[in-house]
């Protein structure tokens, strides 16, 4: 008993990825190139083939963006593909009309190509004409399609002379959106996807796409795609033969990466970008010349023929296979592996070349813009980190700090490894790893701490700019200035230690035990107070008692700490606005509420404990006018005034943001000499 086959069951199995909405076109036109050289033979340059594109006299509303150039596309509808290869013959006839005939197997055909017009477009129409073995001319004329499978369309009309003309209609939406939409873009894909024919000994017939009036012949783009051809070379792999048509493309193609492209029966299946896989291989490498270009690879065998899968999008082959020694299982990361060791090697002199120009960007990078990889650097370089010479620095940052991370995660196993062994009988090499891992751990530190002084360089370059004037003579208001020191309404439970930037004003505002951040004195637990007033910035610390203590527990004593910003060049003090003035109440305030431990245990009145102020102004005519009324001296620099207030037993200092910005510059200054960083 026979069996039957259900077209439309076939084509509703039948996958074709979005990715690929033009492989039905692809699948036809390797059809005719196929006609061409059973005709003509190795007579290959008689052959024509020429593909129109159909588009819809309606155009559709285009949304997206219209610059300089671009002109709206109407839809594309179909395509008609002519050739005047051999035609449909009886046995190509019979073929056509055996799903899965294998009647062009031994050129890697699959019998699958005419399923996927179906996948993706409404209708097929096909008219055809062969010559018979006495030189005769037979015409056929005929439709395709899931419902009426093949069915003749009226008369067989001669086409007056041997070839095909296959029309491909109703373009399914849902693939013609996903398609190159320009003349352009089709006739490179064509190309890419033919390549093997324009590269084999005799090349390719003559080969155009038509759009209206306008017509790109894919025999020139190989004159405009490939700069040279390499050696084709062999790679084996598992004792399985591969071939590699090896080409440097031209840098005006839009290929701007290097590719793998994964070839079955004369045709590409997959594409595969090479970019960072072999050190070096980023973009556009140089030749001898300096002449740039992108190298790309086109692999094929008889196993990738065997293995290909019918839809011709992929390989039935294991992408890896842990542990594999066997031929048969070989996988695809076998087979890349191979490939990109031979690739290594045919670009050895380009790609060195591109590792230590990539290298130099490293160096610059890390010598201008990022100190804090300096002690690593040459750990990571070691590891095989290379870098693309055009990266941008938002890019190259990410790469060095993921990298970085590898290393740490690196040290942290290898001293757990090295720790564990302590106690019990160490290896011979105990020592020598021990060494090798703190030699890595303090590389590390010191990597830590060339980041933590950039961050500084660069807080001190942001308040550099918030205190001068803008375009428009105005300056940053007290907010911007106050969020850069520290977050605003926030305190010591809300932020981390790093949060806060007060080491720009004294570098002992970095240890407190309670700090808070323009919050009302009702809301700090360390106050006691109901008092809605909000200081800018006020901190305490319990300092420790100096003598020894005797039995029993010792409450330590505070101190405080009150900061009044101001905006720069704001004159406007007054008696009733007076930033030194509020911060003496401030401390007042904070004297005379329930001040606790961190235990909770109630720390006992005293009106002794020391009190600093701290005033950031710019040294305006009424803020000057405010120093003198309070007896305040001017600092040996004109750029502030300090004193001491002995009713509210506070030191008081009036700081300009030049003088905070340069005091903190100036205490800064050997870290930033040390890691080549500017320091004014």
């Amino acid at each position: 008993m026979a069996l039957t086959t259900s077209l439309a069951g076939r084509v509703r199995n039948t996958s074709l990825p979005k990715s690929h909405a033009l492989l039905p076109l692809l699948e036809a036109v390797v059809n005719g190139i196929q006609a061409i050289d059973a005709r003509f033979g190795n007579d290959i340059g008689r052959g024509r083939l020429s593909v129109r594109i159909q588009r819809s006299p309606q155009e559709e509303l285009d949304l997206g963006p219209v610059g300089p150039g671009r002109v709206a596309l109407k839809p594309i509808v179909g395509f008609s593909v002519e050739d005047n290869g051999v035609g449909f013959t009886p046995e190509n006839m019979i073929s056509f009309e055996t799903l899965d005939s294998d009647h062009k197997a031994d050129i890697g055909c699959r019998g699958v190509g005419r399923l996927l017009w179906l996948k993706a477009f409404e209708r097929v129409s096909i008219r055809s004409a062969y010559e018979d073995e006495g030189g005769v001319l037979h015409g056929r004329q005929f439709r395709f399609s899931v419902e009426g499978e093949v069915e003749p369309d009226g008369e067989a009309d001669s086409l007056g002379a041997v070839g095909t003309i296959v029309n491909l209609d109703g373009f399914k939406k849902s693939f013609q959106q996903s398609a190159a939409k320009s003349v352009d873009a089709i006739a490179r894909e064509m190309f890419e996807h033919c390549i093997w024919y324009f590269l084999r000994p005799g090349g390719a017939p003559d080969i155009t796409v038509t759009d209206d009036d306008e017509t790109v012949s894919l025999n020139h783009l190989m004159d405009d795609f490939v700069f040279s051809e390499m050696p084709t070379t062999s790679i084996d792999v598992k004792g399985e033969k591969f071939d590699m048509v090896n080409l440097c493309l031209k840098s005006s193609t839009r290929t701007l990466t290097p590719r793998l492209y994964w070839c079955a029966a004369n045709r590409v299946v997959m594409e595969e970008n090479l970019t960072s896989k072999v050190p070096g291989l980023y973009g556009r490498l140089k030749d001898e010349t300096s002449s740039p270009f992108t190298y790309v690879c086109y692999l094929s065998s008889a196993y990738l023929d065997n293995h290909v899968r019918a839809d011709r999008t992929a390989f039935d082959i294991a992408e890896r296979v842990p542990g594999a020694t066997l031929i048969e299982d070989l996988s695809l990361d076998d087979i890349r592996a191979g490939v990109l060791k031979e690739v290594e090697r045919i670009l050895a002199s380009p790609l060195s070349a591109a590792r230590e120009e990539g290298k130099a960007r490293v160096h610059a990078f890390v010598s201008n813009r990022a100190p804090r990889y300096r002690p690593v650097l040459s750990r990571l370089e070691s590891l095989g980190v290379t870098v693309d010479p055009s990266i941008k620095d938002h890019d190259l940052e990410l790469l060095l700090h993921s990298n970085l991370q590898k290393l740490e995660a690196a040290a942290i196993a290898e001293g757990q490894a090295v720790f564990a062994e302590e106690g019990s009988a160490q290896p011979e090499d105990y020592a020598e790893r021990l060494a090798r891992y703190l030699d890595m751990v303090t590389d590390i530190n010191q990597s830590d701490l060339a980041a933590y002084v950039s961050r500084r360089r660069a807080i001190l370059d942001v308040l550099t700019r918030l205190i001068r004037s803008d375009d428009q003579g105005k300056y940053s208001k007290e907010d911007a200035i106050h969020s850069l020191l520290i977050p605003m309404r926030t305190d010591s439970n809300e932020i981390g230690t790093d949060a806060s930037n007060l080491w720009i004003i004294d570098e002992r505002l970095a240890f407190h035990d309670y700090l808070a951040s323009d919050k009302t004195l009702k809301s700090m637990p360390i106050t006691g107070s109901d008092s809605t007033r909000e200081p800018d910035v006020l901190a305490t610390r319990l300092v420790g008692s100096p003598v020894l203590a005797a039995e029993g527990e010792t409450l330590p004593l505070p101190s405080i700490v009150v900061i009044e910003i101001k905006r720069p060049m704001r004159n406007d003090v007054s008696e009733d606005k007076d930033p030194i003035e509020q911060c003496l109440d401030y401390v007042r305030r904070v004297r005379a509420g329930g001040v606790k431990t961190a235990s909770g245990r109630q720390i006992p009145e005293t009106h002794e404990a020391p009190a600093f102020c701290y005033v950031i102004a710019d040294l305006t005519p009424t803020m000057v006018g405010r120093c003198k009324y309070l007896s305040l001296r001017p600092t040996h620099d004109g750029m502030g005034y300090f004193g001491f207030n002995e009713p509210y037993k506070a030191y008081i200092e009036v700081v300009s943001f030049d003088r905070l910005v340069n005091a903190a510059t100036e205490r800064n200054r050997a870290f930033f000499d040390k890691l080549g960083l500017p320091s004014s």
